[in-house]
C-alpha cells in the first residue's frame, strides 16, 4: 500500500496495491500490519458499515464524542463519492480546516480519518456504495454533527448546494461557529 500524507496531520489517503489481468483484479482493501509499519498506527477496527446513495446526497459531516471517538477507514466499492475530514479538535494547528479526496471504485483509494474529525461525503455518481471501518462501536447517544454547508468550512462538494439531498437530520446540525468541541489536540 501507498501512504499519502495531506494536509492534516493523522489524516492519510491510502493507494491499496492493486494486481489485474484479463480475470479482473485483486487487492488487500487493509492489512494491519503493513499500516502499523507505514504510519505507526497500531488500529483495530470493530465495526464495519456500508451505505448506499444517489447522485447528490450528502451525508454529514458526523462525527462521535469522546469516549466513543472514532476513527475511520472509508472506501467505495461501486460509483464515486467527495468524502471531507474536518479537523474539530481544540488547539489543533488545523482546526476548523479540512481535505477533501475523491473516493471512487475506479481509484479505489482510501481515506484515513483519526479521531477528532468530522466527516462527511457527498455522491458525485449516479449511485455509490460506500464502505468505512470504524475503531470504536456507533453509539446513538454520542452522535455529534455539522453543518454541511458551513460558510466559514468553505467546503466545495463538487454539487449544487440547491441540489443536495439531506436527511432531516443532516438539515438541521449546528454551524462550525456555533459549535463546542469535544475534542482537544492530542
Amino acid at each position: 500500500m501507498n501512504i499519502i500524507k495531506t494536509d492534516i496531520e493523522g489524516v492519510l489517503i491510502v493507494e491499496p496495491r492493486v494486481f489485474g489481468d484479463a480475470r479482473g483484479y485483486f487487492f488487500e482493501s487493509f492489512n494491519a500490519r503493513d499500516f502499523r509499519q507505514q504510519t505507526g498506527m497500531d488500529i483495530q477496527f470493530v465495526q464495519d458499515n456500508e451505505s448506499r446513495s444517489s447522485r447528490g446526497v450528502v451525508r454529514g459531516l458526523h462525527f462521535q464524542m469522546p469516549p466513543y471517538a472514532q476513527a475511520k477507514l472509508v472506501r467505495v466499492v461501486e460509483g464515486c463519492v467527495l468524502d471531507v475530514a474536518v479537523d474539530i479538535r481544540a488547539g489543533s494547528p488545523t482546526y476548523g480546516h479540512h481535505v477533501s479526496v475523491e473516493l471512487s471504485a475506479d481509484n479505489k483509494r482510501q481515506f484515513f480519518l483519526p479521531k477528532g474529525f468530522a466527516h462527511g461525503f457527498a455522491v458525485l455518481s449516479e449511485t455509490a456504495v460506500f464502505q468505512y471501518k470504524c475503531d470504536e462501536y456507533y453509539h446513538p447517544e454520542a452522535e455529534g454533527a455539522i453543518a454541511w454547508n458551513d460558510p466559514t468550512l468553505a467546503i466545495d462538494w463538487h454539487i449544487e448546494k440547491e441540489h443536495a439531498l439531506l436527511s432531516d437530520k443532516d438539515s438541521r446540525h449546528p454551524m462550525f461557529k456555533d459549535f463546542k468541541t469535544p475534542f482537544r489536540e492530542a
